[in-house]
């Protein structure tokens, strides 16, 4: 499937998948959704301990860089685990302008190391961030009790709506550890719905730019 770099609202780069006219971050703002969305409404809960997340779609990586940014702040260490089925080449990843955006007194290495670091294995990134990468496709994941935030990234349902169904949010609910945490962009009845099946608490939150509502599912 062709990609193509693009800018988004907030100047951050992303990718546009053409045949489906779908976009990785929002075309509003790709940095202004993953801060809004995955660190304000669900990092941001955490503070003073070791945690551990899922990231539902490791794409471009930008999710893994801002919390690995941070993580100090927040006096976090975090165990990072991002499953992705069709990782982004050497070529994309060097286009995308994240860096010279967020803190343009990092280097590039450290999140080109988050791309180049090998799949399947553990790597400490920072003192305070350790990542894996999985190469599977969601179905796949079977991990139990083991998170404590998942930052759920998939594309959306209007093109993959497998991803949105009770069966993927019951692996979810099984992968959170109890009083675990799930956020996504998404605010559609039929995933909130989807969610509340499972057991989650859900609630209906003020959505990044472009958007007017996102969810958070908490393991009660």
């Amino acid at each position: 499937m062709k990609r193509q770099i693009v800018t988004t609202g907030d100047g951050a780069t992303t990718i546009f998948l053409e045949e489906w006219n779908e976009h990785y971050h929002s075309k509003h703002g790709a940095i202004n959704e993953s801060l809004h969305v995955f660190i304000k409404n669900g990092l941001q809960l955490f503070s003073n301990r070791e945690i551990s997340i899922l990231e539902i779609g490791f794409g471009t990586g930008l999710n893994a860089f801002i919390t690995l940014l941070e993580s100090p702040r927040l006096h976090l260490k975090i165990n990072y685990k991002g499953v992705e089925a069709y990782p982004i080449n050497e070529e994309e990843v060097a286009a995308l302008n994240y860096i010279s955006l967020l803190d343009p007194t990092q280097s590039n290495e450290t999140f080109e190391k988050l791309h180049r670091v090998n799949w399947e294995e553990n790597h400490k990134i920072t003192s305070d961030f350790c990542l894996r990468k999985e190469k599977k496709f969601f179905q796949e994941i079977s991990d139990e009790n083991s998170f404590n935030l998942i930052y759920f990234d998939a594309f959306g349902a209007r093109v993959q709506p497998e991803l949105w169904t009770e069966a993927i949010f019951q692996k979810m609910y099984v992968a959170l550890k109890a009083n675990g945490v799930l956020v996504t962009y998404s605010a559609k009845g039929s995933v909130r719905r989807a969610m509340q099946s499972c057991g989650f608490y859900v609630e209906r939150l003020e959505g990044p730019p472009g958007k007017r509502e996102m969810l958070r599912a908490t393991k009660q």
